[in-house]
């Protein structure tokens, strides 16, 4: 059973960068981590959860919403079991509870932060910027 966990999170000044972790339990050798689709989301108080940044199977492609694009950095390393989200020039807006989700549905070598079968989520970690 996949099991997704999220760290990283904190306080931050406006300007600043933080790095979250999403590390993943669960896999095998049929279905390592390249094989699946991985997503950041963000939920902030009294807004609709967004789509941050995605990640196909293999790494092949990479999505970004507007608001992040040129900030964020989304990346794996198989080794470790880890898909990162670097967070760099963060904003005041950017604050929410962040939350990584697997696609377990098929091998894809596509995703958008718009749509996706996301079926497996983390706990979530708060990252709050603020000076």
């Amino acid at each position: 059973q996949l099991q997704l966990v999220e760290s990283g999170g904190g306080l931050v000044q406006p300007g600043g960068s933080l790095r979250l972790s999403c590390t993943v339990s669960g896999l095998t050798s049929d279905r390592p981590l390249a094989y699946y689709v991985i997503a950041w989301f963000r939920q902030a108080p009294g807004k609709e959860r967004e789509g941050v940044s995605c990640s196909s199977s293999q790494a092949i492609r990479t999505d970004y919403a507007d608001s992040v694009k040129d900030r964020f950095t989304i990346s794996r390393d198989n080794a470790k079991s880890t898909v990162y989200l670097q967070m760099d020039n963060l904003k005041p807006e950017d604050t929410a509870v962040y939350y990584c989700a697997a696609d377990q549905s098929s091998w894809k070598n596509y995703c958008s932060v718009n749509s996706g079968h996301f079926d497996t989520w983390g706990q979530g970690t708060q990252v709050t910027v603020s000076s």
